[in-house]
């Protein structure tokens, strides 16, 4: 992006995927880009940034996001999301230069693995889908209702979203939450619907006479299928790593 101007400016977004996306649509259409882009809600005010609030536009995100199918392929469009939900530092911006070179050179820009944001928007992607898949098998849901399940998660990143639609394919006939404590928001799904909200104020009820019996059970057999003589710790903590187990039952 030779030509492009940078700015003297950190733009502060509303933190959706949109608001990244009308970013994105405002720089490739001025050629310019900001030395920093910040989610309003993490922003520490400081006297040295010049800041520009940059308020979501639904229309200028979806002419983004059908361009880049079209115009930069499907791939780009998985690894720019994906990427989104990390929780790395200056994701927005490595996502930013990435979209836009992309719409200046197409989908070859998905092997240009020696350019600096593209490398960082592929590893920040596969981060936050190696954390989903993890969290795939470690999840544990306990009942809390008729037909009502609630399992609490602590990730790095923000994949409540992608974790919410694999269950509800998985359990499509299961009313269930699944709360994200890290960051205080909970996926709802009703087997029609599903939501994303604040966490704030949630009461969730005691789990079920049913569900501590199960839960006893499977504590016992997880103490009963283990070998003494063959137990390994290193191996136990790659497979389910320690920051989980305070979400896990048998644990």
């Amino acid at each position: 992006m030779p030509n492009w101007k940078l700015i003297n400016k950190t733009y502060l977004y509303d933190g959706t995927f949109d608001g990244l996306l009308t970013i994105v649509f405002d720089s490739y259409a001025n050629k310019i880009l900001p030395q920093k882009i910040y989610s309003q809600d993490e922003y520490v005010s400081n006297f040295l940034d010049k800041t520009l609030f940059i308020k979501s536009d639904y229309e200028k995100s979806q002419r983004v996001f059908n361009g880049i199918e079209k115009n930069i392929g499907y791939d780009a469009l998985y690894n720019s999301y994906n990427a989104f939900l990390s929780n790395e530092k200056e994701k927005e911006i490595y996502i930013l230069k990435y979209l836009c070179n992309g719409f200046d050179i197409g989908p070859k820009i998905n092997n240009m693995l020696t350019v600096s944001y593209v490398f960082k928007v592929i590893n920040m992607r596969k981060k936050a889908l190696a954390e989903c898949h993890k969290l795939k098998g470690l999840l544990r849901f306990q009942e809390v209702g008729d037909n009502l399940c609630y399992a609490s998660i602590h990730p790095d990143n923000n994949i409540l979203e992608p974790l919410g639609h694999h269950f509800i394919n998985r359990l499509p006939t299961l009313n269930f939450i699944i709360h994200d404590k890290n960051r205080n928001i909970c996926f709802l799904y009703n087997q029609k619907e599903y939501k994303i909200i604040s966490g704030e104020g949630l009461s969730i009820p005691s789990i079920s006479e049913n569900e501590k019996m199960y839960q006893d059970l499977w504590k016992m057999f997880f103490k009963t299928i283990a070998i003494k003589e063959r137990t390994n710790p290193r191996c136990q903590m790659q497979y389910m790593p320690k920051k989980y187990w305070k979400d896990l039952i048998e644990m």
